[in-house]
């Protein structure tokens, strides 16, 4: 059950616009640090124990790989804590190494996010009036991402069943990758034909066509709307003051930490949290009506008894 998928795809595109590029473009480790785990957070409440496995298992070695390459390349900064092949390891290095992955990390989990959220028709909803043709190609390609690997994994579990992939060569391996490639690629380009000749039929290329879609904006996705607007309008006017400026090069700046930047703060962190707590909601509201269910369900068989 994913609560906040149910909000106007307007109100949604603008929370993820927010939340992302403020992430992206404010170099200060409590907004990235916030960013992280709020995408942590939120991306949790929307995937299965097995994916929750499999994102740990790779997002864990690319952030200890991001860390270590900064300090690896990277010789700036006022404080060498050893070195290595006559380059000076320095503090300011691997402390911006650190955040960098933190960013790049709490990225992906936002882009994750709105991948699961943003589907290809809210996105076709939003920009197939203003931008019919651009639209309409990235819809298309973010519905045919998934159903290539949906597609790879039945063509693999096909093969298998014939007998390949039992050999422990990497050649034959690679051999039979290629198979699957080539399959999914004559698989693509037919379905590629079949949804233009379809979309044809429905009258794409007529001038007044329309589209069916079900959203409508209602009280909550406005006081969403408000809470976003009034939440990112307080964190750039911060940003804009110099409230939560910081550098890390070439020497780690402090943290400002009066009452205004731990309000700007708070702000951002309120925000990147409105998902979690919406979906905490929903469950806790689930919950109930289910126990609610049960208990009138307990009651009637003990009156039938």
């Amino acid at each position: 059950m994913k609560a906040f998928s149910s909000m106007h795809p307007f109100v949604l595109m603008i929370y993820f616009l927010s939340v992302l590029i403020t992430a992206m473009f404010i170099n200060n480790p409590i907004i990235q640090l916030s960013a992280l785990l709020g995408g942590i957070a939120f991306c949790g409440m929307l995937t299965t124990a097995k994916q929750k496995l499999s994102d740990i298992a790779f997002y864990i070695p690319l952030f200890i790989l991001i860390s270590i390459t900064n300090p690896l390349f990277s010789h700036n900064g006022e404080t060498p804590l050893f070195f290595m092949n006559g380059n000076a390891v320095t503090l300011e290095a691997i402390a911006y190494g650190v955040f960098i992955a933190v960013m790049v990390i709490g990225v992906m989990l936002w882009c994750k996010c709105y991948s699961i959220i943003m589907t290809s028709d809210r996105f076709l909803y939003l920009f197939g009036r203003v931008l019919p043709k651009p639209a309409i190609v990235m819809s298309t390609a973010l519905r045919y991402i998934p159903m290539l690997k949906r597609q790879s994994e039945k063509v693999k579990k096909a093969q298998r069943a014939m007998g390949f992939y039992t050999s422990e060569s990497y050649f034959d391996r690679l051999r039979f990758s290629l198979r699957v490639y080539s399959v999914l690629i004559g698989w693509s380009m037919e379905n590629a034909v079949e949804t233009a000749k379809a979309m044809n039929a429905r009258g794409f290329k007529l001038k007044h066509h329309t589209s069916y879609s079900s959203y409508k904006f209602k009280t909550i996705d406005f006081l969403l709307l408000a809470l976003n607007i009034v939440l990112i309008v307080f964190v750039f006017f911060g940003v804009g003051s110099g409230a939560v400026a910081f550098s890390y090069y070439p020497q780690i700046t402090h943290i400002d930490t009066s009452a205004f930047s731990l309000a700007v703060y708070s702000a951002y962190l309120i925000l990147v949290f409105i998902p979690f707590f919406i979906e905490i909601q929903e469950r806790i509201k689930w919950n109930c009506y289910r126990s609610k269910i049960s208990a009138l369900h307990t009651q009637r068989v003990k009156k039938e008894q």
